[in-house]
């Protein structure tokens, strides 16, 4: 056998074998939260890999809510909406109007702000936790979701305001001249041509900031005390404050909350991986 198909034969060994590792390693906890799941609490910490007597006992009680630290999981279930709903259509908002005036309305040293925005990222999210705090605070929107929400767009509009812009650099700037001769003001030229054209990225960017959001457990932690307005990552921290945790009931609330994501996911990750793919190479 030839040396050059030897090198050959060994190179896809050595890609398949370090995909079965990597695949092993990303499946496994994956198998290990689903596995605790459908045990009872007494089988939880046993050494068996294999469920001993496979039960849905721990979905029946999240969907019931028949646990006290589950008594409001669907109320939860439709903050954690809500807030991210509204931090995806916020950020869309600010990001395609920022992007649109300083790229297609010819700011003049408009790329300060881009860059100003992105400042943002220097400072690690939780270096701001304390001051963010104080700053609800003191305009009285602690344990209130538009301080979450508030605290959430800050943080993904500068990513959003640059990946419009760079995507927005592949549409060309004669549509927009074309559209003025034919008597389009500027709102109908962002209505009508740039939206449209920017369908790839809004779902991108809609997504991520969704996702964001939806993941978020310090900022909602810290601002939203209790009562009605309590965010499902916020409870299920709770879990691990007690002495004897269910981890059954706290795995089976955490599958169930990982369904709207995946299912956003895959639903829109063409085109999500499409806008960043293209905001990430367009200069």
């Amino acid at each position: 056998m030839s040396t050059p198909r030897l090198s050959r034969i060994a190179s896809k060994a050595g890609v398949g074998l370090l995909s079965a590792l990597l695949l092993i390693w990303t499946l496994v906890p994956i198998y290990n939260i689903i596995r605790v799941s459908v045990q009872e609490k007494e089988e939880v910490l046993s050494t068996s890999v294999w469920p001993l007597a496979p039960s849905l006992l721990a979905f029946q009680v999240v969907f019931e809510q028949s646990f006290w630290l589950l008594k409001s999981f669907w109320n939860q279930m439709g903050n954690s909406f809500y807030i991210g709903v509204t931090v995806s259509l916020l950020t869309l908002t600010i990001g395609t109007l920022t992007s649109f005036t300083i790229s297609r309305m010819r700011v003049r040293n408009g790329w300060i702000l881009t860059h100003a925005a992105l400042l943002t990222y220097v400072i690690p999210m939780s270096f701001l936790a304390i001051p963010f705090y104080g700053i609800m605070g003191k305009y009285g929107l602690t344990n209130s979701p538009f301080a979450v929400i508030a605290v959430e767009v800050t943080f993904a509009t500068p990513y959003a305001i640059f990946i419009f812009q760079q995507y927005g650099a592949s549409i060309p700037l004669e549509l927009d001249e074309a559209a003025r001769i034919d008597g389009a003001s500027p709102w109908q030229i962002f209505y009508r041509i740039y939206l449209p054209l920017m369908a790839p990225a809004l779902v991108a960017i809609g997504t991520y900031a969704l996702l964001l959001s939806w993941n978020e457990y310090l900022y909602a932690f810290l601002l939203l005390s209790g009562g009605k307005v309590v965010t499902v990552p916020v409870t299920l921290g709770k879990f691990l404050a007690g002495d004897e945790a269910p981890w059954n009931y706290l795995m089976a609330a955490a599958i169930i909350y990982a369904i709207p994501p995946l299912v956003i996911y895959y639903a829109f990750r063409r085109k999500m991986s499409g806008g960043l793919t293209m905001g990430g190479v367009k200069g």
